[in-house]
């Protein structure tokens, strides 16, 4: 599956939206891929994430132990990537502002993971989840995603294997090009929910 076709599914499920929007990266862009229009659809989800698990085993060259996914956009393409590689899929939650394991889930010293994420912008919620991760003594092999904003130039600090990478354009609030500021800014993200 290539950028175009994950594009189209995205089109398909009303996903591709434009406007003015304030990512979760607090960047501000002309398009949003809001995923949940996909992750409400289980025949959209399962076809986008079994390609990426394909992705995944053809890509990466050591096999996970387990997927660990940041919440709250990582958990269904976590768990379902996770079903197609025969794998079990835990989530990290924020507490005080970190990610950190909850709900009794643990990972044991050494346990090779592979990081699963929704769409990457910056790479930052990865990089965070990645941290937290390491903090067990588990080991990250890599990170996936449905879809890389950056077009491939955000660094998670392990190899990313994105189904889509595409860059779309992104602004910092303060650098705002006259056509998208002329737009009333809304944020569909989930960071920063109380």
């Amino acid at each position: 599956m290539n950028t175009d076709q994950v594009l189209d599914v995205f089109r398909e499920a009303g996903a591709l939206l434009e406007g003015h929007f304030i990512l979760s990266s607090g960047l501000r862009s002309p398009v949003f891929l809001q995923k949940a229009f996909i992750f409400k659809n289980p025949a959209l989800t399962e076809e986008l994430c079994k390609a990426l698990a394909d992705k995944v085993h053809a890509e990466l060259d050591e096999t996970p132990d387990i997927i660990v996914a940041p919440a709250m956009g990582g958990i269904i393409p976590g768990y379902e990537t996770a079903r197609h590689m025969g794998l079990e899929s835990i989530f990290t939650e924020r507490e005080d502002g970190e990610f950190v394991l909850r709900r009794g889930f643990t990972l044991e010293k050494g346990q090779k993971v592979l990081m699963v994420e929704d769409i990457v912008t910056t790479g930052l919620s990865s990089r965070e989840c990645i941290r937290s991760i390491e903090a067990t003594g588990a080991r990250v092999i890599g990170g996936a995603c449905l879809f890389d904003r950056s077009g491939g130039t955000a660094d998670i600090g392990v190899p990313l294997i994105s189904l889509a990478a595409k860059s779309f354009p992104a602004y910092p609030a303060d650098a705002l090009p006259p056509e998208l500021a002329a737009l009333p800014a809304i944020k569909p993200g989930s960071r920063g929910l109380k």
